[in-house]
């Protein structure tokens, strides 16, 4: 009996790994059939929008805590980096993982108080941090105010993270989006992953068993922030410049929760599939509309947040699964069950 169940549980793990196996392999493969640089760049930009929509499941689908200001963590990435490159000389490699130290840092400073907060008090809180820091770097002479960094163009190749082709830039944030869906399916199957999903389903359930909500709740905003900021801190190596507009706008904190809500919340792949769909149609709408569609992001993301709030609060990737199961031969959803070690 203990054998079969055993087989029985490594089966779909099996399955699963073979399919994410595929995957990689396509998206590895992919670039060198697509030779031209704007569509190369669409092919980045969606994996920008899967690492970051991963980083932000991680605290709004596992733990249920949405956060609207993400973009404060994704712009303290990019300007760690920066600054370290352009006053110290430091490579971004180390400018990077110093910018995602220093995010889950100020993930740790803000997230206390915040915490205190609940519901939409919590997400209307994120939004005023995020607000506020953009406009103390925008009135900052230190950081160059609104007028911006650029970064050295006397400097290439892998130690500086600068290159001519688009080529190198896609397999970085490739490596970048495996490395967070690594993180993210480890705290899924850990037991830091069950307190995350008791303290969303039933957190005064999760306090009587001796879970601490405060303390999971800032481990899971201090990873999604560390994750996020890495994220920012490969936009400013790509884009060779930043300002506080690009990098702490609100508009990208949207984005981010966006991308994870449509493709569905809670899921490992719910954001990559969400970034391929949110990212598809608004580089489209911007090809056609052009300059005369300014603001039409905003508009699709809003009329997108309502489609998805009222036809299918789970995602895209919910939405299959109720077709799926709807289909003639199909069976019936397996009851899952799961068993919660308490270790405080």
């Amino acid at each position: 009996m203990t054998t079969g169940t055993t087989l029985s549980r490594k089966a779909p793990i099996s399955r699963k790994a073979m399919g994410t196996g595929a995957l990689l392999a396509l998206a590895a493969v992919l670039p060198l059939a697509i030779t031209e640089p704007s569509q190369q760049n669409f092919l980045i930009l969606i994996l920008m929008g899967a690492q970051m929509g991963v980083a932000w499941n991680i605290v709004g689908g596992y733990a249920g805590q949405v956060s609207l200001g993400h973009a404060v963590f994704y712009g303290i990435g990019a300007y760690t980096s920066t600054m370290l490159l352009t006053t110290l000389g430091l490579t971004p490699w180390i400018g990077a993982l110093a910018g995602g130290l220093l995010a889950a840092l100020f993930a740790l400073a803000m997230g206390w108080p915040c915490f205190r907060l609940k519901g939409h008090y919590f997400a209307m809180a994120t939004i005023a941090v995020a607000e506020i820091m953009q406009i103390l770097v925008t009135n900052s002479d230190f950081l160059e105010g609104a007028v911006g960094l650029y970064l050295p163009m006397d400097r290439g190749g892998w130690g500086w993270l600068i290159f001519l082709s688009k080529l190198p830039y896609y397999y970085i944030i490739l490596g970048l989006l495996v490395l967070t869906v690594l993180v993210s399916w480890a705290i899924e199957r850990s037991h830091i992953g069950y307190y995350f999903r008791a303290i969303k389903d039933e957190p005064e359930a999760a306090r009587a068993l001796g879970v601490s909500l405060t303390r999971y709740k800032l481990i899971a905003l201090s990873v999604s922030a560390f994750l996020t900021a890495m994220g920012g801190s490969f936009y400013a190596q790509k884009e060779m410049f930043i300002d506080p507009g690009s990098v702490f706008a609100g508009t990208i904190s949207i984005k981010i929760a966006l991308i994870a809500i449509l493709g569905g919340v809670g899921r490992l792949t719910g954001p990559v599939l969400g970034a391929v769909i949110l990212i598809t149609i608004e580089e489209y709408s911007r090809t056609l509309f052009g300059s005369t569609g300014s603001g039409t992001d905003m508009i699709i993301y809003a009329a997108m947040i309502i489609l998805v709030a009222v036809f299918s609060p789970s995602g895209v990737l919910g939405l299959l699964g109720d077709l799926r199961r709807h289909l003639p031969g199909a069976k019936p959803a397996a009851v899952k069950t799961e068993k919660m070690e308490v270790r405080p």
